[in-house]
Formats: structure tokens, sequence, C-alpha cells
């Protein structure tokens, strides 16, 4: 059985039964502690954790998952991996045990013709949590499943809960006997490699207190709802139904191996080796694809860095494997279209996919060959201090600095007859992922945070947003914070974050900014509003001061906002729609929103696209933009289901969470978008958009930064002003300025070789003085001296190398000192009759440089260093001709 038909066949049976088919989430997370969906359940949080009331009470999904803590384990194993599918089933106070355990059976035990997995009854074994007798009882009386195949595990292994205060409850979990061949026998509780889990039944009956590890917590009572939440890992379930060993060897996986096989010359199965790597690569690139399909892309932070490493890693290991070309655009395709038929908007975003997937193969193969050269160089300064092992803080700099994986530190160092301080590389390892977790840590205790806020939501319900259609209103203050705690009252000076029943202030979100305003209370205090967020969904925060009276829970109030900065802020989102499909008109569906920000007067866009694009495209765009300002388009809002959303041909964007409605902003026959922010009714009141550029951000994404209305006619009229100071200075046409400043440039840059090269002569014209005033010292012909002040590094380097060659073949030693912007500075050079002698220009320098009050460094023939102190030069060179005479004799 296929993985898609594994995947229709689960969404069917629980459709069937009752059950909403919500779709998979993005892999980013829509929460503050998680970078990226890890489990199944995450969508479904807000809704266990009481902060959203669900729609439904019953749901069910295949969830898209993406976990990294034992990345390095990935094909070492054949049960690690980054990417996974959950399928799983809830329910919110409806059914519980009886009902949970009654489907799993039933699923997975009916067979194939009947819509079912078709799985032996007698290979199924059972756990439950040691004191759920309950669970076991259905097991046994109603399901039928003996005694001997049902097991009880501790807390460790049979009971769940989030690792923070909240819901929690005991597990039970289906097992798969695999056989014989997978080792002994005795259950799950003996072997868990032979008795494979295939699904986790969760009963959400009790909430939990603080603890500090997964079992060491208190439970404080039971949950007023009892609620389920189970998973089932598609992956496993293909392994068993597909008659294979492993993860890796299921469809979708073993096609994206076989290409990687292909690409390499290597048979799957002929060596452990290759495949360890091929395994890596498989898993990786899946990954990698889903990723950036969700609209990730690399980089050095967050889940942009969680991609770069897992992209890195799989091209690398097609190194290993023996690849010497890009290997990466193959490996998507083949991705995409073993992925494609369970999630079929890779087909459509297949483009976008590859090229920012390529961009960063391209990035990482330079990078391995800068790394490549820092190594070596890591090995030669190991070499030269007679050590033979490599620092393992070089081993960390080359992994941490430059993504230089240690294992291929290691390969490369025993090449060269090394080793590598992994001791000490681990160490570094080790600590950096103390604070990784340290943080995350502190990131999970966020939920405490927001009790505050569900609490008001609990009591007075969600906030009504009035802003599509209000500038101000009447309101009632339900909820009042002073420094993050509930209070009853705030006075004049505090810092107050409010909850009002009703607002027109818009909360930051969709990339655009938050209202500004006061609140006037019935008791005539003020409040000035400097930010609104929305903490939990449903509650709008007002962030600000109290700058008169007293404000108290319950008080009447009257809400203003700051209605120039919101219309600013509106021509500037509806701008940015503009921008959007114009960039989209130009350059194709790739050019997908990445990204946005709109701010009173401005906006930056980010957007797909694999390369730069051509000012004259931007031109082109920018007049496409302001082309349909004065064609005075209609901009209206309307609120449809997402499926209505989609088949109107509204875009919608990567990473954004919709609900069942969505608002679809639509822009006369121009533009149409999912949007919740605010906009103006026609665009002739944006007046003018005026593109100021764009750049890169990252690989594969472009950013354009713009201004609007007022803030485009003061930034054109100040342009304006510019140019007609510049044809007055040169006395042409605005026309002819690119020609005539191109000119003056010219020449002013051949007057610059010029003034170069007069400095350089009469730097080399002390030359001559230079080597006539050498000195011996113990048989080395000694040069060291201050030059003229201002002589620049590469003069000053010039000089020395000409004074060494005018000294001939005799042992010597240039040492040439000069003050720049009142810093010293020295160059070094040695013949290689000094350097048999013991006397080395790197040793000299740091000498020179560390009497300087400064450091330097270089080779043994050839070395340069600094100084913050100019009054110290006569010492320096007293130091080194100290150390040439040590030296030498």
């Amino acid at each position: 059985m296929e993985s898609a038909e594994i995947r229709r066949r689960w969404l069917r049976f629980f459709e069937e039964r009752g059950h909403t088919v919500v779709p998979s989430a993005s892999l980013v997370a829509d929460d503050p502690t998680l970078l990226l969906v890890n489990a199944g359940m995450v969508p479904f949080k807000p809704y266990f954790l009481g902060e959203v009331k669900p729609s439904y009470s019953r749901a069910t999904s295949v969830q898209k998952c993406v976990r990294t803590p034992d990345i390095e384990e990935v094909g070492k194993t054949t049960r690690h991996g980054t990417f996974f599918q959950m399928c799983g089933n809830f329910s919110f106070g409806d059914y519980f045990k009886e009902g949970a355990i009654t489907y799993a059976w039933e699923l997975l035990t009916s067979s194939v013709a009947e819509g079912g997995y078709g799985l032996e009854p007698e290979k199924l074994w059972i756990t439950v949590y040691q004191d759920d007798d309950e669970a076991e009882k259905i097991w046994r009386d109603k399901i039928g499943v003996p005694s001997e195949r049902i097991q009880r595990l501790g807390k460790a292994d049979n009971f769940w809960s989030m690792g923070v205060p909240g819901p929690c409850g005991p597990c039970s979990e289906i097992n798969y006997d695999r056989g014989p061949a997978y080792g002994e026998e005795g259950g799950p509780a003996v072997n868990g490699e032979r008795y494979m889990e295939i699904w986790n039944l969760v009963f959400m009956q009790y909430e939990r207190g603080a603890g500090t590890g997964k079992d060491d917590f208190p439970i404080l009572g039971d949950l007023p709802n009892q609620n389920i939440d189970t998973g089932l890992g598609l992956e496993r379930l293909a392994t068993i139904l597909q008659g294979v060993d492993n993860l890796f060897e299921i469809d979708t996986t073993r096609m994206i191996l076989g290409r990687a096989a292909d690409l390499t010359g290597h048979s799957y199965g002929a060596g452990e080796k290759a495949d360890v790597s091929l395994r890596v690569v498989s898993d990786h690139i899946r990954t990698s694809v889903m990723l950036v399909g969700d609209g990730v892309t690399p980089g050095n932070e967050g889940r942009g860095y969680v991609l770069r490493r897992i992209l890195r890693r799989a091209i690398r290991n097609m190194r290993l494997l023996g690849a010497t070309e890009p290997v990466a655009r193959s490996l998507a395709e083949v991705t995409i279209e073993a992925m494609g038929p369970q999630y079929p908007e890779l087909f459509a975003e297949k483009n976008r996919i590859v090229t920012v997937i390529v961009a960063e193969e391209a990035s990482f193969l330079q990078t391995l060959r800068s790394g490549t050269t820092i190594l070596d160089t890591a090995v030669a300064e190991t070499k030269s201090t007679g050590s033979v092992v490599i620092a393992g803080d070089k081993a960390f700099q080359l992994h941490d600095t430059y993504g230089f994986p240690i294992d291929l530190t290691l390969e490369m160092a025993a090449e060269q007859g090394l080793s590598v301080d992994e001791d000490g590389f681990r160490s570094l390892m080790k600590e950096q992922r103390d604070r990784a977790k340290a943080d995350a840590r502190a990131k999970k205790h966020g939920h405490a945070d927001v009790s505050a806020y569900r609490a008001v939501a609990d009591r007075s319900g969600a906030t009504v947003f009035t802003g599509y259609t209000e500038s101000h209103g009447e309101a009632t203050v339900v909820g009042l914070l002073v420094d993050g705690v509930p209070a009853p009252a705030a006075h004049e000076g505090d810092d107050i974050e409010l909850v009002l029943d009703r607002t027109p202030f818009y909360a930051e979100g969709g990339g655009q900014l938050a209202d500004q305003g006061r609140i006037r209370l019935d008791s005539g205090a003020v409040v000035e509003v400097r930010d609104v967020q929305t903490p939990v969904p449903g509650v709008v925060v007002h962030k600000g001061r109290v700058v008169v009276g007293e404000v108290l829970v319950g008080a009447g109030a009257f809400t203003q906002i700051d209605l120039e900065r919101r219309r600013s802020i509106a021509r500037a989102h509806s701008a940015t729609h503009l921008t959007h499909q114009a960039l989209r008109d130009a350059l194709g569906p790739t050019a997908a929103q990445a990204g946005s920000e709109n701010a009173p007067g401005r906006f930056r866009f980010d957007f797909g696209s694999p390369a730069a694009v051509p000012g004259s495209v931007l031109v082109d765009v920018e007049q496409k933009i302001n082309e349909v300002l004065v064609r005075e388009l209609d901009v209206t809002a309307e609120v449809m289901t997402m499926d209505q959303a989609r088949k109107s041909g509204a875009i919608a964007m990567f990473g954004e969470k919709y609900g069942d409605a969505v608002r679809v902003v639509t822009i006369g026959d121009f533009s149409k978008e999912l949007c919740g922010g605010t906009h103006v009714g026609n665009t002739a009141q944006l007046g003018l958009v005026k593109l100021l550029g764009e750049s890169s951000i990252g690989a594969g994404v472009r950013r354009v930064e713009a201004l609007v209305g007022v803030d485009a006619y003061k930034f054109l009229a100040r342009e304006h002003t510019v140019v007609s100071q510049l044809t007055e200075l040169v006395k042409g046409r605005p026309e002819e300025l690119p020609e005539k400043i191109s000119g003056m440039l010219a020449k002013l840059k051949d007057a610059e070789k010029e003034i170069e090269r007069f400095r350089a002569e009469k730097v080399l014209a002390a030359a001559a003085g230079l080597a006539d005033s050498a000195q011996d010292v113990n048989g080395v012909s000694v040069v060291a001296a201050r030059v003229s002040d201002g002589t620049g590094a590469d003069d000053l380097r010039k000089l020395v190398l000409d004074v060494r060659a005018r000294l001939g073949s005799r042992p010597a030693v240039v040492a040439a000192f000069t003050v720049v912007n009142d810093r010293p500075l020295t160059v070094i050079a040695t013949n290689e009759d000094a350097r048999t002698r013991g006397v080395k220009a790197g040793e000299l320098v740091r000498v020179a440089a560390k009497t300087l009050g400064g450091g330097g460094g270089g080779k043994d023939d050839v070395a340069q260093g600094g100084g913050t102190d100019p009054a110290a030069v006569d010492q320096a060179i007293a130091a080194v001709r100290g150390l040439v005479a040590e030296r030498a004799s």
C-alpha cells in the first residue's frame, strides 16, 4: 500500500465517523515556543490549553512534522529521521478511551477491501499506563486482546504531557510484532525493535503542575473536559504494509535514495559506509524540500539555520559518496515527484523550491572550498608546532562559523597524519547545546506568561475588532496588567497592558504594524497606546502608559486611534499587494511573498527570486503599480471559506495560519489575496509608489523597499533638488548627468593612479639609502628603521622587499616601521640565508607588534603587524635587533 493511499484511508475513515478533516498546518509553527511543528497535535494546542474553543468536537489530520535533536544519528540507524507524517484523530470533550481504542482497532485490523489496513490482530501488542485499569479492561474485554499481549509500563513510557503545566494523561500504545528476525520475544516492554510502536493513544484527563523531568511532576486534578489526542506514524505503518525493513525503504524515501545512488554510482546494501550516507541524503533532502515548500529559506538563525544544516549535511554526504557535480536539482525534483501525490502544492511550487535548494548548494560548495583552505592552514600550524592533534577550538570554529562538518574535518586531518581534539570539540558543542536548551526551557515557561490573558478570554470572551469600519468607539475595560501582573487598577505613570471588550486598534500581524492612539476612560484617565499585540488568539492587548488619572477594571472607555498613522499604514499595505502582483506578473509565480512589513508611508516586501531583479524590470514594475493607481480601482474585502478563496484565485501566504473562514482583499481586477490587514478604499488614495531598490536577504530571497504617498513625493522632491544642483555644477542637462559624472570619475581615478605612482616612487627612492644603512648583527645584515609617516601598508611592503633584494645573498633582515593615523605599522622580511640561521619574520613581527601594543603575524619570509602606541617605535626597533642577535648567535 503506497504512502499516499495510507493517508487517504486514514482521513476517509475518520471523516466517515464524524471527524472534521483539518489540512496539515505549515511546518512553520504558529507557536512562540517552537521553531517548527514537531508533533501532530501542535496545531491543536490552543484547544487543549483552553486558549481557543474549537468549532468542532472531533477532528483528524495528517500533519507534517520535523524533529532534529537526533540529527547526528540519522543514517547511522534505520529508526531516526528528521521529517515524518503524523496521522492523528482528536476529540475535544466528545468520545474518550473506549471510542479511541475502538476506532484504532477497527482501522488497523479491518481488511483492505473494507477500507482498513488489514493488519493481523495476533501481531498487535498493547501497552497501557501502570495504573490505567480502565484502558486495560477495554482492550481485554471489549476488543478481545489476550491479557498476555497487554503490558503495563511506567510514567516515563506511557504517560504524556507537554512538558509544562497543563493537560496530561496516560497513554496506550499499539505495537506490531515484526517477528523473530528482529530479536527476542517478550513484547514491547522487552524489545522495542521487534515490537514496533505504530500508534499512540493519549487520554487527556488530568492537569499537571510544574516539574523538572519527563516523569517528575505532580497531578493537580481532573480536567473539566476529557480529550483524546492520538498519533500514528505514517512512515512506520508504511514500513509494515510495504513489507520493508525500515523507513528508508518505503516508497517515497526509496525513490530519493535510489536517485542518490544513481548519481553516485552506488548500490544500496552493498556497503554500510555508503548506506549511511545514502540514508542521510534521502531523509535530509525530503525534509529540506518540505521546509522550503512551507516558505523556510536557508539562513544563520532559527528555522533558517535548521534548514541550512539539514540541506548541507545532505550535500556533503553526496560529496562523500563521490559526487563531483551539483546534484541538488535532481534530488529536489525526485523528492517533489515522491511527495507530490500527498502534497500537490509541491508541484505548483516546484520552480521556487528547486531554485532555493540549488542556490544553497552553490553557496555550500563555495563554503567547502574556503573551509578546506582554512583547514589546510590549521594543519600547517599544527605541524609547525610539532603537534599531531588539531585543537578542538579550531575544529569548532570550522564547524560553527564556516559550516564545515566535524566528520569531514576528522577525515581530512587523518589524511594528513593528524587527529583532532574531539573531546575539546565536543565540550564546545555541548556548551552551545546547553545554551540552546536553556533558551528552549525559557521559552517553554512562556506558557505561564499567557495564563492571565487566557483568564481574561475565559471571563469576558474574545475582543471584538471594529477597526475595519471604525477609528473610534466606546468600550469597557475587561483586563488590566501592570508589569505583567493582573491588577485591579493602575495610576499615572504606570506602563500597562489593557484589554477591552471591543477595539478599533489593529494588533500587529500579517506584516502590518500596530495602531497607536489614545484611550480615554469615563473617569477622565488617559492611556497613551504605543503598541497592540495578540498574545493569545482572540485577546487584543493595548500596551501603553497612563498619562492622566487612574485606570480601573470595568470602567467605560472611549478609544481613538491615530487616524493619520492608520491611513499611512493602510496605503503601504495596499501598495504591498500591488507590488506583489506586479512582481508575479513580471517574474512569474516563483516571486511568491516571503515576508513584509507595512509601516507609515513605507513598506518592504520579500519574495522568492533566484537572482537579482534587473533595474529595467524594477522600473517596469514601478510603472505598472502607478498605472493601477490612476485607474482608481476599488479595494474591497470579503469573508469566505478557504475553499471558496482558493477557487476565486486568491493568493495565500507561506507560513500563515488560516482558519475555516478567511478574509479576501481584492483590488479591482488586478490583485486578490488572503489578508486580515487594513487597506485604502481606492487605489487613487495611494497617490504615488516609489520603489527604492532591491537586495538579497538570503538564498533565493530578495527584498524590495518602497515609499508611498507623501513620503514618496518628499523623496522625489529631494531627488529633484539634488539633480538640479548637480546639473548646475557640471553645466549640463539632467539626461547628461550619467555621462558627465562618469567622465569626471574616470579622470579622478586616473589622477589617483598617478598620485599613487609618485608615492611609490618616493618610497622606493629611499630603498638604496636604507640598504646602505644595514648593520651587522652576529653575521646578519639588519635594516631596522622608521620611514616617512603616512606610508601605506602596501607601499611599506614593497619597500621592505626592495631593500631585501638589494642586500644580496648574505643573511638579511629588513624591518620598516611607520605611523598612519596615529597607529604604528611594521613589515618585516627575511631572506633564505637568515631563516636557515633561525631568524624568522613571523617571530620578529610578534615581538615588535607586542612592543607597539598590538599584534601581528605572517609567514617566515614576510610578516606584518601593528599596534596602538606610536611612541614605542624606537623600542620595537630595538626589540627586533635584540631578537635577531639572540637567534643568530
